[in-house]
């Protein structure tokens, strides 16, 4: 017969996968949303359980307080990265495509509209939502007034609107994209892909400064396609291409020796591609070979 879970360590498993969600929609870092639910777990241990009415509320409040701490050095972090940041792709359960409000706030195409964001914007933002918190619960989660609260998310909903992807993108239409990729890839046929590229596509690739990848965003179809005519890889027997649920939507897992050297996600608006994300750096890709539990 197995040992019973005191009340705390059974309080913060019950809303683990959550707590990684909120912050890792903060942070678009698996690794360092790992650190903060250690540091929310250290506080969460210290606290006199029945002094608490609401455990999840309290769990997200730990966590939101010790994300945006993070949020803010990571932020002095980045400044000096190498080349275009990216968020640290996750590879995803099949049932996170089903919760399509939630495959879009974990997808890439968010999480970088996420990125321009203030740290407390997107705080708010993600509580409000992504997760649907009361104002006064993500009040004194960022220790600013319900009435400040509500200003905040009215500006950062404003903002992200008016950045994320225009109407709903289908996975199919996603998937659509991302096929042609691939088959630019196997059979060097590139015209499909370069046919559903936007006039204003922007491809970001990160290695890191690890990896060789572009070290500036290309903008714009003509540009895109030149760099994609020289740099994909062809397949032999050295290379595979994998469709994968990367963050809730369609992508491509491109192996060299069986090594994943790289993950290919896309942005589409209109039916066109609008934004490329390839991430090579293998500091970030060891959460595509196995699958994250995201919830909310």
């Amino acid at each position: 017969m197995s040992e019973r879970r005191d009340p705390a360590t059974e309080a913060f498993l019950a809303h683990r996968n959550l707590l990684f969600t909120v912050a890792y929609e903060m942070l678009g870092s698996a690794a360092d949303a790992e650190d903060v639910l250690q540091e929310t777990w250290l506080r969460w241990v210290d606290v006199d359980l029945d002094t608490v009415r609401d455990h999840r509320a309290y769990l997200v409040r730990i966590t939101t307080r010790q994300a945006l701490t993070r949020l803010r050095t990571l932020g002095r972090r980045k400044e000096s990265y190498v080349g275009p940041w990216l968020p640290e792709p996750l590879l995803t359960t099949p049932d996170v495509a089903e919760d399509v409000e939630l495959a879009d706030s974990v997808s890439m195409a968010m999480l970088l509209v996420l990125e321009t964001l203030a740290p407390t914007e997107r705080a708010v933002f993600v509580l409000r939502e992504v997760f649907d918190l009361a104002y006064d619960e993500i009040a004194e989660a960022v220790d600013k007034t319900p009435a400040a609260v509500r200003q905040i998310a009215h500006r950062a909903r404003a903002h992200v609107a008016a950045r994320r992807p225009r109407g709903t993108v289908s996975p199919a239409e996603t998937r659509g994209a991302l096929d042609a990729f691939r088959r630019a890839i196997e059979t060097g046929d590139l015209q499909s892909l370069f046919d559903m590229l936007a006039p204003d596509v922007v491809l970001l690739g990160d290695g890191g400064g690890v990896v060789q990848a572009v070290p500036r965003p290309v903008v714009g179809a003509a540009r895109v396609a030149r760099l994609l005519a020289v740099g994909l890889p062809r397949v032999s027997g050295a290379v595979s291409v994998e469709p994968a649920q990367i963050n809730g939507c369609p992508a491509l897992i491109i192996r060299i020796d069986g090594e994943i050297d790289n993950v290919v996600a896309a942005r589409i608006d209109d039916g066109l591609i609008t934004g490329l994300y390839i991430v090579r750096n293998p500091e970030k890709l060891s959460r595509v070979q196995r699958e994250t539990i995201v919830s909310r």
